[in-house]
């Protein structure tokens, strides 16, 4: 035994010397490095300060839960299709030990050992949804799901007067893990192709939205789930989706077995059959997509609620439920708000993407209109088309400090250019005054028509064989800000 514990002081000594003295060796190092540089004329110069260096990426946020998030009265709300945590690990039963099996109620927690209760009110029929993956598979996590019956709901599930609508009791299957891990360690990582600059140069041009990668869940509840309920000694990750109905609460508490374990992240959500489409801030000019401070509000059964609320949305994948009613209002600085109301029957005719391009709010930036229409040779706008241009009046409300040029176009063959001038310039003040008219102020647009030598350019244009009148039948000219008057 003696040699034993000499063998691993040995041991143990030699790891200190080949680990510990180079980073001693190479910290006196930097200690006495010189800062300093002497000149000819003798004086000592300052070195050089180094470039800051890049930011790193921000770390995780986890979510500290709540100390008295352990007791059912004190239940964290949760809101639906977003992603709470990850979260710091339950400890403890909290304050009241609700949940206890007794011989009649054996399918329950046999008592609470590390536990944190969530609460979710169900927004529009269809069945629900819970992932929950845990900082650690090798905890022992169960979660039991409670339809709220009322005030005294926590004390009637404290006396096992109210039974859960779903239960998850699984234990950890330590044989199938220990293959996982031994699996994984096994696999060596393939080296990633290097890019050809053809490929590179077509990325550039048209850029490829990639979308985050989700960590998948390690337990919960889904519709393709096979078992109603795992009890302690199934193995298993998922049980089947219960149907819901707008406007229920449910309660989930969810406990550790594991002793010091880890925590978690959850997500609830309602499986209905809905339009998912990926929505995307794409910058024309830069060529790049753009994160936005994005709000999409969800209107109709339960009232209104934020789906989406994000100061640095990236892009991702959102839910329209069908017979609902959206509002999506996006803003960044140095481009236009976005603004649109719509309804996801609308959208259910379309792509699965609905990408909106992001104007830039700089001089000289413009915008080309062509589906507006003027009475033949007049400047009087035809009645039902004029509305092309409230999306314009609206981008310009929210921005009352941005100013701009109104310019009017005319087809012309170059015979009367000193009238066809006129007349573009009349359109021109047409289109002003809508915006007027709507709300805008008269003082932030200057109008403009077509010049003679423009005209004589889209006339030969028009005449030669191949040409053809353009189509843009005004534009709108970014000219500064307010505060640059």
């Amino acid at each position: 035994m003696r040699n034993v514990k000499r063998f691993l002081i040995a041991l143990l000594a030699c790891t200190l010397v080949l680990g510990v003295a180079p980073d001693v060796q190479a910290q006196t190092k930097k200690k006495t490095a010189k800062t300093t540089k002497t000149t000819k004329s003798g004086k000592k110069k300052k070195k050089a300060a180094a470039p800051a260096a890049a930011p790193k990426p921000a770390e995780p946020q986890f979510v500290e839960l709540p100390s008295n998030s352990s007791d059912c009265l004190f239940a964290i709300p949760l809101q639906i299709d977003k992603v709470y945590g990850p979260t710091s690990a339950p400890e403890g039963s909290g304050r009241i030990m609700e949940i206890v099996a007794d011989k009649a109620h054996p399918n329950i927690f046999e008592r609470e050992h590390n536990s944190v209760w969530y609460k979710v009110t169900i927004p529009y029929n269809g069945d629900l949804v819970i992932d929950i993956t845990q900082a650690d598979v090798w905890d022992d996590y169960d979660f039991l799901v409670y339809k709220n019956t009322g005030i005294y709901f926590s004390n009637q599930v404290m006396l096992n007067k109210v039974m859960p609508v779903a239960v998850n009791l699984s234990c950890v299957d330590s044989l199938t893990l220990s293959e996982a891990a031994r699996k994984a360690a096994e696999a060596k990582p393939k080296p990633k192709a290097k890019a050809t600059e053809g490929v590179k140069k077509a990325v550039a041009e048209e850029p490829v939205f990639e979308e985050p990668v989700n960590v998948l869940p390690t337990i919960g509840m889904n519709p393709e789930a096979k078992d109603k309920m795992l009890l302690k000694k199934q193995k298993g990750g998922f049980i089947k989706s219960i149907p819901v109905r707008m406007g229920e609460e449910y309660y989930i508490v969810l406990d550790n077995c594991t002793a010091n374990g880890k925590g978690h992240t959850i997500k609830v959500s309602v499986h209905v059959d809905a339009y998912e489409p990926l929505v995307l801030f794409y910058d024309k000019k830069g060529k790049r997509y753009v994160d936005v401070d994005l709000m999409i509000l969800e209107k109709g059964g339960q009232g209104e609620r934020p789906i989406v609320r994000n100061e640095h949305y990236k892009g991702g994948r959102v839910k329209f439920v069908p017979g609902f009613s959206y509002t999506l209002y996006a803003k960044r600085e140095g481009y236009f708000s976005v603004f649109r109301e719509f309804n996801a029957r609308d959208l259910m005719m379309r792509d699965t993407l609905m990408l909106y391009q992001m104007e830039r709010t700089e001089r000289g930036s413009g915008f080309q209109i062509k589906d507006i229409y003027f009475e033949d040779g007049e400047a009087t706008m035809i009645p039902g088309y004029d509305t092309t241009l409230m999306d314009y009046v609206a981008m310009f409300r929210n921005h009352p400090d941005v100013t701009f040029l109104v310019k009017g176009y005319v087809l012309s063959y170059g015979v009367n250019a000193e009238a066809d001038m006129l007349l573009s310039l009349d359109r021109a003040k047409t289109i002003k005054e809508y915006f007027v008219k709507n709300g805008i102020e008269a003082d932030r647009i200057t109008t403009a028509g077509m010049t003679k030598n423009e005209i004589k350019r889209a006339a030969a244009a028009a005449l030669d064989k191949n040409g053809s009148f353009s189509d843009v039948k005004a534009e709108i000219i970014i000219t500064g800000k307010t505060t640059d008057r």
